[in-house]
């Protein structure tokens, strides 16, 4: 389980683990969410929010990121709030942040991307700035805010370092659902930055990223990707174009399928999910390079 969640088995098949221990469950909703059955993962981590303790924050941050996936920003922040009443004092350490202090950086960081979703970047860096990571998962998290703090300020050649030395620590624990997310940010920093060798090298980076989340089946993550890779593509063919637009689409209405009511119905109110992709003929309610803020 733990290699599904945070190893090299993002695509794995872990129906069988929702009847298992808190541990176990709480793996299964975070490795279900990735792969964007978002209904399914929130029956679990609600039950787990019920019993409070560790699990009970780590699975109110999880729903929480899962809701921000989904455009709700401001209900993922009453969960990152629950998130971070809920983490108990002192603990062990465990290398997967699966502890106290990965489950305090886990709720501060949600509550910065929070922050960011809804525009307060006053607030989303003194958020930020309170988080001190430990293990890889953290760290990789906490550079990933960084970056999307800077793109959200209108600084993404600030975006970029961040965005890398998320990739690098993502590849060296090998995670490969985390290097796929860095990957996103790495390559929309980039092409965001604007100058012909950067969007060449984001688009690139977002060409493999694709490949590869669609590969492995991780839909929460295929539709952003294909979304800021069909902006980045404005110059190629209507072939080209049209074959990244189906993709995000395809995705995103499968996200869609899977989530319970309340992720759809935050999902049709969120300016930052281009819900109007999915009816025909009608532009996109988001701007896919800027509003791709998954997690």
């Amino acid at each position: 389980m733990r290699r599904a969640a945070f190893g090299d088995r993002p695509e794995a098949e872990v129906w069988g683990a929702l009847g298992g221990g808190v541990e176990e469950r709480w793996l299964a909703a975070v490795v279900l969410g990735g792969q964007g059955w978002y209904a399914a993962a929130a029956v679990v981590l609600e039950g787990l929010m019920a019993g409070g303790g560790l699990f009970g924050s780590l699975a109110a941050s999880t729903l929480a990121s899962h809701r921000r996936q989904l455009g709700g920003h401001a209900a993922a922040r009453v969960l990152d709030g629950r998130a971070l009443a809920m983490v108990p004092d002192g603990g062990g350490r465990d290398p997967d942040d699966v502890d106290a202090a990965g489950a305090r950086a886990d709720a501060l960081l949600g509550l910065a991307a929070d922050a960011v979703g809804a525009g307060r970047l006053a607030e989303a860096r003194r958020l930020h700035a309170r988080v001190e990571p430990r293990g890889w998962r953290s760290r990789v998290r906490h550079q990933w805010l960084a970056a999307e703090i800077a793109l959200a300020g209108g600084h993404a050649e600030q975006a970029v370092h961040p965005a890398g030395v998320a990739a690098s620590t993502a590849r060296e624990a090998g995670a490969t659902r985390h290097i796929l997310k860095s990957d996103l940010v790495l390559g929309t920093a980039l092409v965001v930055r604007g100058t012909p060798e950067s969007v060449a090298r984001g688009v690139d980076v977002l060409l493999c990223d694709l490949n590869h989340t669609n590969r492995r089946g991780l839909f929460s993550l295929i539709w952003p990707t294909a979304l800021v890779l069909a902006n980045a593509q404005a110059d190629r063919t209507f072939a080209d174009m049209q074959n990244v637009k189906e993709c995000a689409e395809n995705a995103l209405s499968c996200v869609l399928r899977r989530a319970d009511p309340a992720g759809r119905r935050l999902a049709d109110r969120s300016p930052w999910i281009p819900t109007a992709l999915l009816r025909s003929g009608e532009p996109p309610n988001a701007d896919a390079q800027t509003n791709f803020l998954t997690d």
